[in-house]
């Protein structure tokens, strides 16, 4: 192995390692729920909030976090970041209250804030672009094991060695993790980088190239749609709903928390692949679909399904439901370079802010439907998932136009890195403004 393929490999490894507690952290509420509940006599409502301000603070951050690794980079930005969610593990251990909880949990979402695009930027840098989606899609595939601890074993480990302890310990890897990536990343441009002194200048790009873009809307939306409910089922209601619709156990309810974190990795793993090979746009279609018709038929599962009906289609609505990295790649096709950070990070802002709203909309659908003795049951569950459902057939209905265009995100006719060969430039994407 040549020492730029090492590198490459300590650069995706430390990342990884970054990911990996991202999901776990993002994914813990749904396990621990009951515990919350008992300890701080939340209600759904306010469970759903508490839960939904790791997404908040992290879509909160990802306009400057754009801005800021397109000016300094990943390396710098991500492990400083970092910090800011071993203070969170820690506040959220010493809990006593709703809004310590909460702040906890809100400082926990502004330390991962940046592990994922802080990766995408690194990767376009180190790996050629027609590997991109695939490389990306490895990465999250694997990273979402983190949400394997987050089930069975966080069940185990908080029935042991209680929740506070977890997240005590947690605060140190989360240090660790900042450690790796501030030694193992090296900023270098790749070899389909433009020469120093040869970027575009401010003027021909911003912020508002990429919000004026008709596209990056419509990829937007169907973000809200994949990341957004994904983050919200799996990092929350995915426990819950199992428990108090169909009665299972708290580690039966981790087995099935289990088995849509496998879906979710094997996704991953097929998405970016995909993507590369088919094209971006009909990929994210096709699992779409397949992800909206999971959603209503966890609105129409009823009290006494078959716990092994369930874990399939907890392994299909995790599998279905990550087709993310193909909107990345997507996304990141239809502009240039310079604006790479702005444009992912713009779409991670709103797919996880998605992922907040929705949360906690959820909540506030179930506590509508609790019952006269205070108990959850279908018909609390049934109008949330139903609502989900919605959000997934509009949001396919406006990014549907994409799908009929050349296939997005393949590599052009004689292209050695995933972007246009030298001579005249391609027609821009409609809604894609140039400046």
């Amino acid at each position: 192995m040549n020492g730029d393929a090492r590198a490459r490999r300590a650069v995706f490894l430390a990342w990884l390692f970054a990911f990996l507690l991202s999901y776990f952290f993002r994914s813990a509420n749904a396990v621990i729920a009951g515990d919350l509940r008992l300890a701080f006599g939340l209600d759904a409502e306010r469970l759903g909030l508490m839960t939904s301000a790791f997404f908040g603070a992290l879509a909160l951050s990802q306009l400057p976090l754009g801005i800021a690794l397109d000016r300094w980079g990943p390396r710098r930005v991500i492990p400083t970041m970092m910090l800011a969610g071993a203070a969170g593990a820690l506040t959220f251990a010493a809990a006593g209250s709703f809004a310590t909880l909460t702040l906890g949990r809100a400082l926990l979402g502004l330390g991962f804030a940046g592990v994922l695009v802080g990766a995408l930027q690194a990767f376009g840098a180190w790996f050629p672009d027609r590997r991109f989606a695939t490389v990306s899609g490895l990465l999250v595939g694997l990273g979402t094991g983190g949400a394997l601890v987050a089930g069975t074993p966080l069940a185990w480990l908080a029935a042991t060695v209680g929740w506070r302890a977890v997240f005590a310990g947690g605060s140190l890897l989360i240090v660790a993790a900042a450690a790796t990536i501030l030694l193992a990343t090296r900023e270098r441009p790749s070899a389909g980088a433009a020469p120093a002194g040869s970027m575009p200048s401010p003027a021909e790009g911003s912020l508002g190239t990429v919000l004026r873009s008709t596209d990056f809307w419509r990829i937007a939306l169907l973000n809200v749609f994949a990341v957004g409910t994904l983050l919200a089922v799996q990092g929350l209601w995915a426990g819950p709903y199992l428990a108090d619709v169909h009665g299972l156990a708290p580690v039966r309810v981790g087995d099935l928390i289990v088995a849509m974190a496998l879906g979710i990795m094997a996704g991953n793993f097929a998405s970016g692949a995909l993507a590369d090979r088919f094209g971006h746009a009909p990929v994210a279609m096709t699992a779409g679909v397949g992800f909206a018709a999971c959603h209503a038929l966890l609105a129409l599962a009823g009290p006494g399904a078959p716990v092994i009906a369930l874990g399939a289609l907890y392994l299909a609505f995790g599998a279905l439901g990550s087709f993310g990295v193909a909107l990345f790649a997507h996304v990141r096709a239809i502009f240039p370079r310079h604006l790479g950070g702005r444009a992912i990070t713009g779409i991670n802002l709103i797919g996880i802010g998605g992922a907040m709203l929705v949360q906690w909309l959820m909540g506030a659908i179930i506590e509508l439907g609790r019952g006269p003795a205070g108990g959850y049951d279908a018909l609390a569950y049934r109008p949330a998932f139903a609502a989900t459902t919605a959000i997934g057939v509009l949001a396919l209905w406006a990014y549907a136009p994409l799908v009929r265009r050349p296939l997005a995100g393949r590599p052009p006719a004689g292209a050695t890195d995933g972007r246009p060969p030298s001579g005249p430039p391609p027609r821009p994407a409609e809604g894609t403004e140039t400046r």
